[in-house]
């Protein structure tokens, strides 16, 4: 036997056995051992969210718009995760949805899905449904067929959900308790109990601090609510220790614990990365209520029908501003008309408009197709957006229909300069146009003693100047005359305005006072010159002024140039006078158009002035079939009828119904009389004209409220921020009534916070 030497323990093999390590790599393995990646799959490289780019309140809840779980950072999808189950499941409400691509048997989505599943998630820019649990625990597509449907490509096949036990929508849910979506389902309901995360178990405070804790955030809470509440400012110029004005917020906190040695305790030892005192916090909280009084006003219109009042301004910054007032019958019957949302918009068109409405309401699951209405004035380019119709008058059109005359315009310039030169503290107030001009007749005299004096005596040459031009304008006969003017025209249209200042106002009341109006000022042109002219005369003797000889030719203006064939007398009647009652005329025949007219006059067949007596029920259903043909089914409408016959009996005889007057108090007290009950429908139709706006005075006073909240000194305030605010200040009905308990609830479920709260 050969003995073996040590070079024979490292000889080479054969090179058949043999391969070199650059072979080796060339190894072709075969294609049985590769699972193919289909086009579901989770791509190799997935672009990471940074921390710091990551908005909570700004995520896309658009299923098919939204980024997947798997593509934020780990850290983060916990947090994520919650935000989208505070959100809930997108359930937008349409008016139509697609069509499948089948011609010959077309199907679409159905909303009442939603209620079956409360899982489902519907992308309109899909038009496919998602799982919301899958979605957010089940985000990694595997092999097989259909793992994706529900999470990452969305399932349309609307065909296989009317299938009985194979429905699609039961069979992704599964029979297994350990299915897929079960199991995410459980993950979705463990995540919300906090108490089950093992960082809160560790971390968990005692009673004693989540007591003061409480406390501390309750009184930022009681000083935000008392500051909105008022419409005061939050901050201050100089927010530090040592500044003597710290703002309105952090003053206001100091005199609170000043008062309460526990609110003072509580304050002081609060960790300093959660006071829960800082602008963010303060704007959170008001959020809070805002959403909260917005949620009260969606529960009280629920699935009723609603009509819209749109109106725009510009705040203190010229952004322009657009006010949305929903008015609605609720069910005692009461008519509302509530603030909801003021909108910044970028232009004022049509397309534009209509886009942010529609926008704010399904934000909110408005059915689009429950609007009846809309009042608009401002906004004139959303005029017949919703088939409805624009509000009837608003308040102070009449009185700027009457500027189109340029004397008049003229008159109402110099009034307000006469005033403004004569106004000081704790004078009569010139809160209206009519008071101003029969205050100005009253006080004739004595203002012209006054500006006699002031032209003379003046402290500087402006003040005299000023003066001097009020006093010659004032004892002009064009001023007087347009004086005496605005004093008939004014009185006879201020009752109107008036009541449409009112919140309470139905459209029967308005079309009365209409009439009225224009019977009026129709008398007053025909008949009302002469007496009009004997009162300037009067006037004019009375106050020792030169009158005009009324034969002459008229001169205009300094100029001397003479009109031909025109008299002074001719002028005043026709160019003033027959000019400015025409503009008033015309702003009302303009806002009652034949259809507002023909709507107006059938509707007072259900006025119950006077026991009924204009009651008809021919023009009632004519009412019915030709205004609100979608409102009554055809069933509905054959038995309107005979439903009519029983109603006229029945409210005739009754001793509470005998009493009412107007069509609002009828419908409060058909609801308190179980009488809505056995009329249904005529319940339904006194509801549908009542939802019709009358004016936009409610869109009037939310941007008073604006200018109120909104100053020269906080015009760089935020549109989220004023919408909150305006909410809370003018829906502050609502809001006082939430408990603070639950605001601190609410707070603490926004996200996770650094101290616990319960």
């Amino acid at each position: 036997m050969k003995s073996k030497t040590i070079d024979s323990f490292f000889k080479k093999k054969s090179t058949e056995t043999t391969q070199s390590p650059s072979e080796a790599s060339q190894i072709e393995v075969p294609p049985s051992s590769f699972v193919p990646l289909n086009s579901d799959a989770r791509p190799s490289k997935i672009p990471r969210v940074e921390d710091g780019a990551l908005d909570l309140s700004n995520l896309e809840r658009e299923p098919g718009l939204r980024k997947q779980i798997y593509e934020y950072p780990v850290n983060m999808r916990d947090e994520i995760r919650r935000a989208y189950i505070k959100a809930g499941p997108y359930q937008p409400i349409l008016s139509e949805y697609p069509a499948s691509n089948s011609k010959k048997h077309p199907r679409y989505f159905q909303p009442s899905w939603f209620k079956q599943f409360s899982w489902l998630k519907y992308s309109p820019s899909k038009d496919a449904v998602f799982c919301l649990p899958c979605f957010l625990f089940n985000s990694n597509p595997t092999s097989r067929f259909g793992s994706s449907a529900f999470t990452h490509n969305g399932f349309s096949n609307w065909k296989k959900v009317h299938d009985g036990c194979n429905c699609a929508f039961l069979t992704h849910m599964g029979k297994d308790p350990n299915s897929l979506h079960n199991n995410a389902q459980r993950a979705y309901v463990d995540l919300m109990n906090q108490a089950q995360h093992i960082e809160v178990s560790l971390d968990r405070q005692t009673t004693q601090q989540i007591s003061a804790n409480r406390l501390r955030l309750k009184t930022s809470i009681d000083v935000v609510r008392w500051l909105s509440f008022r419409g005061c400012a939050f901050r201050g110029h100089d927010e530090s220790l040592g500044s003597k004005n710290r703002g309105n917020f952090l003053e206001l906190l100091s005199l609170l614990a000043s008062y309460d040695e526990k609110v003072e305790d509580v304050l002081k030892s609060a960790p300093q990365n959660a006071s829960y005192t800082s602008s963010k916090i303060q704007k959170e909280i008001l959020q809070i209520y805002a959403n909260r009084v917005r949620n009260v006003i969606r529960e009280d219109i629920g699935d009723r029908k609603f009509s819209i009042i749109v109106d725009e301004a510009r705040d203190e910054s010229k952004k322009e501003q657009m006010a949305i007032i929903l008015r609605f019958v609720d069910k005692q019957g009461q008519v509302k008309e509530r603030f909801f949302d003021i909108v910044h918009v970028k232009d004022t068109a049509s397309l534009t408009l209509k886009n942010v409405i529609f926008k704010v309401l399904l934000q909110h699951s408005f059915d689009i197709q429950n609007i009846r209405g809309q009042g608009c004035d401002g906004a004139s380019n959303m005029r017949g957006e919703f088939n409805g119709l624009q509000a009837l008058i608003l308040n102070d059109s009449l009185v700027a229909a009457g500027r189109e005359v340029v004397e008049v315009h003229q008159f109402f310039k110099d009034l307000s300069d006469i005033i403004g030169t004569l106004q000081r503290p704790g004078e009569t107030r010139w809160s209206s146009h009519l008071n101003s001009v029969t205050s100005l007749l009253k006080m004739y005299n004595a203002t012209s003693t006054i500006l006699e004096n002031l032209k003379n005596t003046g402290s500087n040459y402006s003040q005299r100047g000023d003066a001097h031009n009020a006093y010659n304008r004032l004892r002009s006969f064009e001023f007087i005359f347009i004086l005496h003017v605005m004093k008939e025209v004014l009185g006879i249209t201020d009752n109107l305005c008036q009541a449409l200042q009112r919140r309470s106002q139905d459209i029967l009341n308005a079309m009365s006072l209409v009439l009225t109006t224009k019977d009026l000022i129709q008398k007053l042109r025909d008949d009302g010159w002469n007496e009009l002219l004997k009162n300037v005369i009067s006037f004019f003797e009375t106050s020792e002024l030169d009158f005009p000889y009324m034969n002459a030719q008229y001169i205009v203006g300094r100029s001397r140039n003479k009109k031909e064939d025109v008299t002074v007398e001719h002028h005043y009647r026709v160019d003033i006078f027959f000019a400015t009652i025409n503009t008033q005329l015309q702003e009302l025949k303009s806002r009652f158009n034949e259809n507002v007219v023909e709507l107006l006059t059938l509707t007072t067949a259900l006025d119950p002035k006077e026991f009924f007596k204009l009651f008809d029920i021919d023009k009632i259903c004519i009412l019915v079939n030709k205004f609100y043909p979608e409102d009554f089914s055809q069933q509905e409408k054959k038995r309107l009828p005979y439903e009519l016959k029983h109603y006229e009996l029945d409210v005739s005889k009754h001793p509470d119904l005998r009493k009412v007057s107007t069509l609002s108090k009828l419908c409060r007290s058909l609801v308190e009389s179980g009488k809505s009950v056995m009329y249904p429908l005529v319940d339904r139709l006194i509801r549908l004209i009542l939802t019709l706006p009358v004016s936009t005075a409610s869109s009037e006073r939310a941007f008073s409220a604006m200018k109120i909240v909104k100053t020269r000194l906080r015009r760089k305030m935020e549109d989220d921020f004023l919408r909150s605010s305006l909410v809370m200040y003018i829906e502050k009905e609502i809001a006082e009534k939430f408990d603070i308990n639950e605001i601190i609830d609410d707070f603490s479920k926004v996200k996770d916070r650094r101290v616990q709260f319960k």
